[in-house]
């Protein structure tokens, strides 16, 4: 900015398990974003090193980065991105069509993904034609879709009230217990709660780590979980 240098992550250091559940938190400007971007591979470390299932990904030429998100990550927003022109099952079917999934397969497991989250009677409906609860679920089974190895979900109850928000939470902690990875980043210290652990971030660097599980913190300030 200027001719100032701001280092949106600065020395961030973290292990992430398979098949666990992260909240990312933090004031605005925290750095939170940028993380949930750099996990994503929509942005590439200046320094450092990325690797996602033992691949580094800091390298990655753009299509690399594009096949790595199309293969392996699971995309949910807080304004669901639904495309409005489709249906629920196109909407769903969308990843599988850029993977070359043949039309058949891809429409069978739409409606399989549909059914786990609730939406078998939905399937033919526009997302103008359903509720917010409704869009954040289509949105979720679009980010199942290709079966990802992790979930990443920015701010995922944000435009939903309280009640329709506990909802998604309680899908997404089932989707935790099935064995899925997920980074979600929130605000909401209730909806934090709902994630196995807690990443607290301020100014570039992680502030602390706690675990919901056991409530004792397990590391504060550095950014190192062990």
């Amino acid at each position: 900015m200027g001719d100032q240098d701001v280092h949106a992550l600065a020395g961030v250091t973290l292990d992430i398990e398979r098949g666990s559940f992260w909240a990312i938190s933090g004031a605005s400007g925290s750095g939170k974003s940028t993380m949930l971007n750099l996990l994503g591979c929509l942005d590439r470390p200046t320094s450092g090193r990325y690797a996602l299932e033992g691949k580094s990904i800091s390298t990655l030429s753009d299509d690399e980065l594009s096949d790595i998100r199309l293969q392996h990550l699971g995309f949910v927003f807080q304004s669901f991105n639904l495309i409005p022109q489709l249906t629920v099952q196109e909407n769903i079917e969308l990843p599988l069509f850029y993977q070359g999934i043949d039309a058949g397969e891809a429409a069978k497991r739409a409606r399989d993904i549909a059914d786990r989250v609730g939406l078998t009677d939905r399937l033919g409906h526009r997302p103008t034609e359903l509720s917010g609860g409704q869009q954040q679920r289509v949105a979720i089974a679009r980010a199942l879709s290709n079966n990802p190895s992790v979930l990443l979900a920015d701010e995922p109850t944000g435009n939903l009230d309280t009640a329709t928000g506990d909802s998604i939470m309680k899908l997404l902690s089932e989707l935790h217990e099935q064995g899925k990875t997920i980074m979600m980043v929130t605000h909401e210290p209730e909806i934090a709660a709902y994630a196995q652990f807690q990443l607290v971030m301020r100014d570039g660097k992680i502030e602390s780590i706690a675990s919901n599980d056991s409530s004792r913190a397990l590391h504060k300030a550095g950014g190192v979980l062990a």
